[in-house]
């Protein structure tokens, strides 16, 4: 378990920007589901920025893209920036 995982989560307008900081795994991408759920609702945008993460576990990337399926909206649009970008783009 990744505790050393943490999502900032900043919003302008009707866009939200979450900062990914520290080792992502399968708990942390539970994390980040939970803020989608509850913070990014009524969002037109969602910015997921990578360039803090420390370490980034497959199997956690595997359960965000299945879990960021059952999640999408017509109105919202998820992207993803950083470094690590490519990790997370189902």
């Amino acid at each position: 378990m990744a505790s050393n995982f943490k999502v900032s989560t900043h919003r302008n307008s009707e866009n939200v920007h979450l900062k990914l900081i520290g080792d992502f795994d399968e708990v942390s991408a539970h994390q980040l589901i939970g803020v989608l759920e509850e913070d990014c609702k009524s969002a037109d945008k969602v910015f997921i920025h990578t360039n803090s993460l420390t370490g980034i576990h497959p199997f956690g990337c595997n359960l965000f893209h299945h879990h960021l399926n059952i999640l999408e909206r017509p109105l919202m649009s998820v992207f993803f920036t950083g470094d690590h970008a490519n990790r997370f783009v189902p």
